[in-house]
């Protein structure tokens, strides 16, 4: 009788987990339903970002945030109601970047100079679905702080975390972009059957960033990235339609 497998996105989160924490990164997690100060204005989003629209977040109405203080406990142990910064809006989170900025809230409460942490979750975006887009999945993300922390510290370890994950032989691309809470920020691009790919964002934490955290920019520095999980699976075993991975389909649990 054939033994059971995992599934796919487990095996990518296991492997992920693994290479990060021998790169001395702690694993952290955070709440899939959010305030909007972490998901959007603690990471430098502007107010009229087109992100923050209902036709691209799910909101979630709720009259009291005492509601689900459970669940949205900063990481340092505090409550949301005691910050000025708590937000009543209550978001399904559109990234796993809130876990960076609760993690640097955290090392500024704690008066942490120096801190790396990496966070894998599920996150939700109000899409409509296709092969390559679904509604929810799964992200990777995290961040590292510190006194001299660049951004080729950063692309050392992505360019380590890709091989591990889609081969030591894949090329690898830094592009540059935009994103409102990294400054300079950069796009990651994978070469695979020819194409290049791009497979996530990241760069140096914009100094709004840090200083919404507690941090002062002058005295410490870092880097975040964050990118989807489902499509390095999706290239890894050539996985044709991303809506399987979450639909029970048994085919998945033979790698």
């Amino acid at each position: 009788m054939q033994k059971g497998s995992l599934h796919p996105l487990t095996i990518l989160q296991e492997e992920a987990y693994s290479l990060f924490s021998g790169l001395g990164f702690e694993i952290a997690s955070g709440p899939e339903l959010e305030t909007t100060w972490y998901n959007f204005d603690a990471l430098n989003v502007p107010k009229d970002h087109p992100a923050r629209d209902m036709q691209d977040t799910f909101y979630v109405k709720t009259t009291s945030l005492d509601t689900f203080s459970s669940r949205l406990h900063p990481l340092s142990g505090g409550s949301d109601a005691d910050s000025e910064k708590a937000s009543k809006d209550f978001v399904l989170r559109t990234h796993a970047t809130n876990v960076t900025a609760r993690t640097l809230e955290r090392a500024a409460k704690e008066n942490i100079s120096e801190i790396a942490s990496i966070s894998i979750g599920k996150v939700f975006r109000n899409e409509a679905t296709d092969i390559t887009h679904e509604m929810q999945f799964f992200q990777i993300d995290g961040c590292m702080i510190g006194e001299n922390v660049n951004l080729a510290n950063m692309k050392a370890v992505l360019v380590e975390f890709y091989k591990k994950a889609l081969g030591p032989d894949v090329e690898i691309e830094f592009r540059p972009s935009f994103f409102p809470f990294t400054e300079p920020s950069v796009e990651v691009h994978a070469k695979f059957n020819g194409r290049w790919l791009e497979m996530m964002g990241g760069g140096m934490i914009h100094p709004n960033v840090l200083k919404n955290a507690g941090l002062d920019p002058a005295k410490v520095q870092g880097f975040a990235f964050g990118g989807g999980l489902d499509r390095i699976a999706m290239i890894r075993w050539n996985i044709p339609d991303v809506r399987l991975f979450y639909q029970g389909d048994l085919r998945l649990n033979q790698f």
